[in-house]
């Protein structure tokens, strides 16, 4: 049987994460992996030396999707995947890897995995988490700053410079390509609950046709 594949996108600070974590505490963990788009950003010496503040971190060209598309790929054979491991304060990869091993379900989580339709394709349902504006930039702020390191000034000034203009050219178009939508994140229980009701019919009928 070919394992499921989910989509989960949304801005940044949206609760992606959060909504992931629901959905798999509602089925059997031991049955899925999560793949971070985010895991697949370009190590800093792509840019030959560039400043990390000058990068462009919300285009997607940022990201080597190509990777990640050949890696679900290999999922989807029941092979092994070894994902990048990014260090987002030094904006680099690590020699490390992630050893992924094959699943039943694969859920992939990130602000551009619809922006591309080579990735979508390989989707069996995409979700996008809308949440507020406001709330996000509150989100990405208590991040940015705790867990990645980062001043208050070098996250406004990425905001303003990159990621607000990127998530409107990209990020807020690309939910038209998805299946659910789900307002206000991880607090909208109705939706999730609705997600993974889909999630399950989906995978018995596979499971019966196999």
């Amino acid at each position: 049987m070919k394992p499921l594949i989910i989509g989960i996108a949304g801005g940044s600070g949206s609760g992606k994460t959060t909504v992931t974590n629901k959905i798999i505490s509602s089925l059997d963990e031991d049955k899925i992996a999560v793949i971070q788009h985010d895991s697949y950003y370009r190590d800093l010496s792509y840019y030959d030396g560039a400043d990390p503040s000058s990068i462009n971190f919300d285009h997607p060209d940022s990201l080597e999707t190509t990777l990640l598309i050949e890696d679900i790929r290999k999922f989807k054979q029941s092979e092994v995947i070894e994902q990048p491991i990014y260090n987002f304060t030094t904006h680099t990869r690590m020699k490390e890897r992630r050893i992924i091993h094959p699943r039943d379900f694969l859920m992939i989580e990130g602000i551009l995995i619809y922006a591309e339709k080579e990735l979508r394709d390989l989707m069996d349902i995409k979700i996008y988490v809308d949440t507020d504006d406001d709330e996000r930039l509150i989100r990405r702020l208590r991040r940015d700053i705790i867990e990645r390191g980062r001043s208050l000034d070098s996250v406004i000034n990425q905001y303003i410079a990159t990621v607000k203009p990127m998530h409107l050219e990209f990020v807020e178009p690309s939910k038209r390509w998805a299946d659910i939508i789900i307002p206000k994140g991880g607090e909208n229980k109705v939706a999730i609950d609705m997600v993974v009701s889909k999630i399950r019919s989906l995978y018995y009928s596979d499971a019966r046709e196999a």
